[in-house]
This record gives C-alpha cells, structure tokens and sequence, in this order.
C-alpha cells in the first residue's frame, strides 16, 4: 500500500499495490502493521456499508466524540463520491483546515480519516457503495456531525445537492463566538 499525506495532518489517501498477471491483479487492502509503521491506529472492530441511489446526495459531515471517537478507512467500492473531511481536533496544527479527494471504484484510492475529523461526502454518480472499516463499535450516544452547508466551512461541493437526509439537514454548524454559523 502506498500512504500518501493529505492536508488533515494524520489523514491519509492510500493506493493499492497490485501485483497483476494475466488473471488480473491481487492487493493488499488493509495491514495492521503497515498501518502502525505510519504511526496509524486502527483496530477494525466493524465493517459498515452505505449505499446511495442518487447523484449528488450529500452524507454527513458526521463524527464521534470520546470515549468512542472513532477512526475510518472508507473506500468507494461502486461509482464515485467527492469526498470531504474537516479538522476538528482543537490541539491539531490543522485545525479546521479541511481536504476532499475523490474517490472511485475505478481509482481504488481509500481514505484514512482520524479520531475527530468530521467526514461527508457527496455522490458524483448514481448507485454508489462505500465500504467502511471502523475502530469503534457503533454508539448512537457519541454521533455529532456538522452542517453541509455550513458558511463557516464554506465547502465547495461539486453538484447541487439532489439529496440528504433530515438528520443532517438538522447538523449544527460550527459555533462562533456563543452564536451559530448559519
């Protein structure tokens, strides 16, 4: 696998490393140790899968606080997602700071997405699956999330928005000196 550094400091896109033959190729998805050596964490406790029917329908931006704040490994598996995560660790040098890259079934690209990095993402095809590999069980008690169009976060989605769910329509935005955002 190959680790490239995005601009969310402990954020990663990683590459497969196929090796092919006439048959087609084999990759090494996930490794434990590979993951350690770049100085990750990820302990895969659940394996989660989202399906989307319609192009540009946003999901998120979504993320868990402690003592259950959770790590992603996302790949898009069918069709293509924009994918888009923000910074939320105070103590972070990149502190709201936010990156996007997309990713397909054709790219193969997987996304590692830290502890308190809210994470969303928009569909640029229909029928769209994403598979997740989580460290954290799921916990309705730590969800949080925040506001798609939050103008604070000022995201560029590439679509208008065909979709999104009444939860996340109700996400907060980020807080401003006691008052919202939007």
């Amino acid at each position: 696998m190959i680790f490239t550094e995005t601009p969310v400091i402990g954020a990663y896109i990683i590459d497969l490393e196929p090796h092919a033959d006439s048959r087609g190729f084999f990759s090494r998805a996930f490794c434990a140790r590979e993951f350690e050596a770049h100085g990750l964490k990820m302990p895969v406790v659940q394996v989660n899968i989202s399906y989307t029917k319609k192009r540009g329908t946003i999901r998120g931006l979504h993320y868990t606080v402690p003592p259950a704040a959770e790590a992603k490994l996302a790949r898009c598996v069918r069709g293509e997602i924009y994918n888009v995560m923000v910074d939320l660790r105070r103590d972070s040098p990149t502190f709201l700071r936010q990156c996007a890259v997309q990713l397909n079934a054709e790219n193969r690209k997987a996304l590692f997405i830290p502890q308190m990095v809210a994470n969303g993402f928009q569909t640029l095809t229909d029928d769209v699956e994403v598979h997740y590999l989580m460290s954290e069980f799921y916990l309705p008690e730590v969800q949080r999330g925040l506001r798609y169009n939050d103008p604070a976060l000022n995201i560029d989605w590439p679509l208008p928005v065909s979709e999104i769910s009444e939860r996340d329509l109700q996400l907060p935005c980020l807080v401003d000196q006691g008052k919202k955002s939007c």
